[in-house]
Formats: C-alpha cells, sequence, structure tokens
C-alpha cells in the first residue's frame, strides 16, 4: 500500500491538513461552502450548536448541529484553484488515515454543497432568484491536470465547443453533472440549468472596465448555447472544480446560487444580502430538516 509522503500530504503540527487546520474530528458529513468568509458566521448562526470553529487564511470553518443533524460549513475563497485545495483536504480526512499516511480500504462520501452568488446570462431570469447548477462547465482548465476518462459528459462539452466556436487559445472546456442525490433532496423551486465556471470575475466573464477582452462574442454565443432541453443560466467561479473533484472522489457535490445580478439585463441586486439570507435559511431547512 502507498505510502503518502510528507511532501503530498502536508500535515501541521497538531495532524491537521495543512490549509484546512481540520483533524478528522472536526468535520460533518454534510458540508456547506462558502466564498466569502464573513458568509461562514452568518451560516452557522442558525445552528443550535456550534462545537468547533477555526479560521485560517481565508478558510473559516464552523461545525455544529441544526436539528440534531451534524452541519459543517467552511468559506474557501474564490476560483477553481482554491477548491482543488480544500475538496482534496477535506477528502482526506476521511479518506487518508493521516497517522500512517495511507488511503483507508473502506471509502467515506460526503454531501458538499456549494451556497453562492452568480450572475445570469439569460433575459428572463430574474435577479434575487435561485439557480441550481445541473451541470458545472468549466473554462477555468482544472480537471485536465488530473486523469478523468469517466467523469466530463463529454457530448456536452463538444456541443459546446462547436456551438461557441471555441477559441484554441483557451483551456479546453468540459461538463460535469451535479450530484442526483442532492439535486433531488434541494431542488425544488430552484431555476435549474448549467453553470458556466470562469477562471477570473472581469476578463473570463466578458467584463470590460480598462481593459478590452480578446473574445467579445463569446458571452452571447455562452447565452444562446443549448445541449437537449439545456441552457446555461449562469456565470461563476467553482461550481466545475466543485463537480469534477468531487465525482473522481466519490463526494456528492451541488451548487445553489442567488442571482444577484443579469448579465444580459445589465440588473443588480438592490440587496443581494438579503437573496443570501433567503437561500441560506432554505438551504439549511431542506438539508437538516427537523423530523420531530
Amino acid at each position: 500500500m502507498k505510502k503518502l509522503t510528507a511532501s503530498e500530504l502536508i500535515l501541521n503540527p497538531d495532524g491537521s491538513l495543512y490549509h484546512i487546520h481540520l483533524r478528522p474530528e472536526h468535520l460533518a458529513k454534510k458540508i456547506i461552502l462558502v466564498g466569502d468568509p464573513q458568509r461562514v458566521p452568518m451560516v452557522s448562526a442558525f445552528f443550535d450548536k456550534i462545537d468547533f470553529m477555526f479560521e485560517n487564511r481565508e478558510i473559516v470553518t464552523h461545525t455544529g448541529y441544526l436539528n440534531k443533524e451534524r452541519l459543517t460549513v467552511m468559506s474557501t475563497g474564490m476560483g477553481p484553484d482554491n477548491i482543488d485545495i480544500v475538496l482534496n483536504e477535506l477528502d482526506a480526512l476521511v479518506n487518508v488515515d493521516l497517522i500512517t499516511r495511507t488511503i483507508k480500504p473502506k471509502h467515506t462520501s460526503l454531501d458538499i454543497v456549494r451556497l453562492g452568488t452568480s450572475g445570469a446570462v439569460q433575459a428572463d431570469i430574474p435577479v434575487d432568484s435561485f439557480g441550481l447548477s445541473t451541470h458545472g462547465l468549466g473554462m477555468d482548465g482544472l480537471l485536465h491536470f488530473y486523469a478523468h476518462r469517466y467523469v466530463c459528459d463529454r457530448k456536452m462539452t463538444e456541443a459546446f465547443r462547436k456551438h461557441t466556436r471555441w477559441p484554441k487559445k483557451l483551456p479546453s472546456p468540459y461538463a460535469v453533472k451535479a450530484s442526483g442525490i442532492l439535486r433531488e433532496k434541494l431542488g425544488e423551486g430552484f431555476i435549474h440549468g448549467i453553470t458556466i465556471t470562469a477562471p477570473g470575475f472581469y476578463g473570463p466573464q466578458g467584463r470590460e472596465v480598462r481593459l478590452k477582452t480578446a473574445y467579445p462574442k463569446l458571452n452571447q454565443r455562452i447565452s444562446t448555447f443549448r445541449y437537449k432541453d439545456q441552457r446555461i443560466i449562469n456565470f461563476e467561479m467553482e461550481t466545475s472544480a466543485l463537480y469534477a473533484l468531487g465525482k473522481m472522489l466519490g463526494h456528492n457535490t451541488l451548487t445553489v446560487c442567488a442571482i444577484i445580478a443579469n448579465r444580459m439585463t445589465e440588473k443588480y441586486s438592490r440587496n443581494p444580502k438579503e437573496a443570501v439570507m433567503r437561500l441560506t435559511k432554505l438551504l439549511l431547512g431542506r438539508l437538516c430538516e427537523n423530523k420531530e
């Protein structure tokens, strides 16, 4: 059995994982990921009890109980690169023996839900509504650093590439499906559709402040893409990495987002915090349903 070296899986002196600073006993099997560290205490304020709190860099973690369900909420910061760190270390907490540095023979699966914000790319999607990502369609390229033969939806990916006339200079896109279990449990009342994951907020999402974008027609082609009964509903910066790594590692993953902007109508929410708060209450109610 392969033993992971000290440089492959870095541990802190207290035995916790290098970036997230958690030991296995600190983590619940149900996890909510948020980008903004300040959103962690907003979510955990609804807990009945908090029994662990820690922060390191942009990663803040609170673990506690709601309706007798143990739950972890953790911030990742922005971008697929941070998701790469967090997902690999969360998996190591439950599937690697950190003392012997070997893979555990019995696999443990986590339920991981990203609670985020995003911008709609369809004119009919209202600001302050809620989107659920049936697929993450990545423009970030992260997946291609891993062996991923059976993870990607190749037909959807190829249809997207052809429709958008995908530029050769950009990272190769990839589409990965959300967890069917979580989608069925949490998805009622959401706008369902494909989410585009960008490796940045400005140029990669077609925004121009002082710098011109290289492909000014790309957003229009993204918004008109159709695959079977699916369309792209929104832009954000984490979902494709979450879905790809989650699927490869054997975890259930899902993204739900408050739509706080509409790129087609050029509208922005008047109260994005209120929209996120409503989404938080909805998500917690479904993840930790009171069974009494």
